[in-house]
């Protein structure tokens, strides 16, 4: 009996051990999250499976909505138009200088655009905040070379609505070769996670 209780004992103690632990994970996520614009929390919908600091969405084929339509003017004051780029894959990703989280993930997004462009992948930022000479500086600062749209409008975002969380920067979608979206980052990406995703994107078109 006295074995029986030592053995609870110790299962209670590691049951609360894994809980605290559990919780303090969640704070972590919760601080790493994104940045917003106002108090209220995004709602993070538990799916798939967790990407690095974010979580993250898939949609099966038969679950996904119409081609993302979405156009304007980059930075450097050239137009754009993801419908353009339809047979591979594109990410799209909301950022601005000044988000810790945008600026945390920024190299591994530079990094994984550089390793997919042979692939015809492509990536195209949605920049909600920054005036031109800002988020140029911030690209430069971070290697980055693709394209990104000033969207200080807005109108960007609301040709996305349904797809980005309220206030959530940043949030990275992976439209399939159709233009739909097939999977959605809340907060920084986890590159390896997000290669694996645009090489199942990339497969359905082969």
């Amino acid at each position: 009996m006295g074995a029986q209780a030592s053995t609870g004992s110790r299962a209670r103690a590691g049951r609360a051990a894994r809980g605290a632990l559990a919780a303090a994970a969640l704070v972590g996520a919760a601080g790493l999250a994104g940045c917003t614009t106002s108090d209220a929390q995004p709602s993070v919908v538990d799916q798939g499976y967790v990407a690095g600091d974010g979580s993250l969405v898939q949609l099966a084929p038969d679950e996904r909505g119409e081609p993302v339509e979405l156009a304007g003017t980059t930075l450097q004051g050239e137009a754009v138009d993801v419908a353009d780029w339809r047979g591979a894959p594109v990410v799209l990703n909301t950022w601005f200088a000044a988000c810790g989280p945008c600026r945390l993930e920024a190299p591994d997004l530079a990094e994984v655009s550089a390793e997919t462009a042979d692939e015809g992948v492509r990536f195209l930022g949605l920049n909600t905040s920054d005036g031109a000479a800002q988020g140029i500086a911030f690209e430069e600062q971070f290697g980055i070379t693709y394209p990104s749209l000033l969207d200080r409008d807005g109108e960007g975002v609301l040709a996305l609505r349904g797809q980005l969380p309220p206030s959530a920067t940043p949030t990275t979608l992976v439209l399939d070769p159709q233009g739909r979206v097939a999977a959605r980052f809340l907060g920084p990406v986890d590159p390896s996670t997000l290669r694996t995703v645009i090489d199942d994107a990339a497969a359905e078109a082969a």
